[in-house]
């Protein structure tokens, strides 16, 4: 999620946990222990140029939920020593400064992007993708209880807007859940119209909002893509196909970037010639045509595509004109098209 909203979060939980005396301080320690975590691009923009690394090393060794703890008590026995706040309440503290810096990797892993929770395990990040990485229905609940817990102070009051906030953001977080779990059934159904209900597919709501939803599924010769709105469609969901050159993706396999790649995004990838270079985009993050993550990472040559040095590409649209078409999406459903038939293998 986005740094304010994890500020927010961190600051929510830390004020309601720690003593009413200490609400203020705790507010302030919560959201600089809630960004804490995303500091972590600081150090890989330092050590890698390669736009490839910057992007699958973030969300990684900062927030492990095997090493998060661990930084959880260091820093708790440090403020300890020190003979103030944390050494007045060391047990309250102890669980403030746990959960504020803990739940931050537990609500990066809510979006699309994905978030390594067991680094250093090898499994693939975590992505249940329920929640737009910026969503103002989540976030202004936290907003309003921690602006009402500064001013209220030590007051009850303060104790119980706060917990008012975390209750109505985390059960935004349920809707979501709820939400995506509806489109999923309703794309699987298409899907299976389709003949492709076993292909590996992603829903994702678009951006700023849990109304409308993007669900992708990979077939032999490329992906589908379509559009659920829970408040204009009707009747079974539609896809549209497109190419992917899997052949090439294929024959890449083995160069670094190619392979890391296909390892975060958990294999939503789409593959291109351009230029006589390898171009994978991320589908997860954008639309029909447009990604926000595109990268040229392969070269061909005789022997095959070689290793080059990664580049990111720019979007081809401008970002404001996916909000405008979102916008109406949610509210209008498009003229029915039959489905789309993907290409045979």
């Amino acid at each position: 999620m986005d740094s304010l909203t994890q500020m927010l979060l961190g600051g929510a939980i830390a004020a309601v946990v720690a003593p009413a005396h200490h609400r203020r301080a705790a507010l302030l320690a919560g959201a600089a222990l809630g960004t804490l975590p995303d500091l972590d691009a600081l150090p890989i923009a330092l050590l890698t140029d390669d736009p490839v690394l910057r992007m699958t090393l973030h969300r990684g060794a900062s927030h492990s939920l095997l090493v998060l703890p661990l930084v959880a008590v260091l820093l708790w026995w440090l403020f300890r020593q020190r003979n103030g706040r944390v050494a007045e309440a060391p047990v309250r503290w102890f669980w403030a400064i746990g959960l504020a810096l803990c739940t931050h990797p537990v609500l990066d892993a809510f979006t699309v992007y994905g978030t390594q929770l067991l680094w250093p395990l090898p499994s693939p990040p975590v992505m249940w993708s329920s929640v737009f990485i910026i969503d103002p229905l989540y976030t202004v609940w936290l907003l309003l209880a921690c602006v009402a817990a500064w001013w209220w102070q030590q007051r009850l009051a303060a104790q119980r807007v706060l917990v008012a906030g975390l209750a109505l953001s985390t059960a935004y977080l349920g809707w979501s859940l709820l939400a995506k779990a509806q489109v999923d059934r309703e794309a699987e159904q298409a899907l299976a119209a389709m003949g492709i209900e076993d292909a590996p597919r992603f829903s994702v709501p678009m951006p700023f909002n849990t109304l409308l939803w993007r669900v992708v599924a990979m077939t032999p010769g490329g992906y589908v893509e379509g559009f659920r709105s829970l408040v204009a469609d009707q009747g079974p969901m539609t896809f549209r196909a497109y190419p992917s050159d899997v052949q090439a993706l294929e024959d890449a396999a083995q160069v670094p970037a190619v392979r890391r790649l296909s390892w975060f995004t958990h294999g939503f990838l789409r593959a291109r010639a351009s230029g006589g270079m390898l171009v994978l985009g991320d589908l997860r993050m954008g639309s029909e045509p447009d990604y926000v993550f595109a990268f040229a990472v392969a070269r061909r040559g005789r022997g095959g595509w070689n290793a080059m040095a990664p580049r990111a590409l720019d979007m081809e649209r401008a970002p404001g004109a996916l909000l405008g078409e979102t916008w109406n999406r949610i509210w209008e459903q498009p003229m029915r098209t039959q489905p789309a038939r993907p290409a045979p293998p």
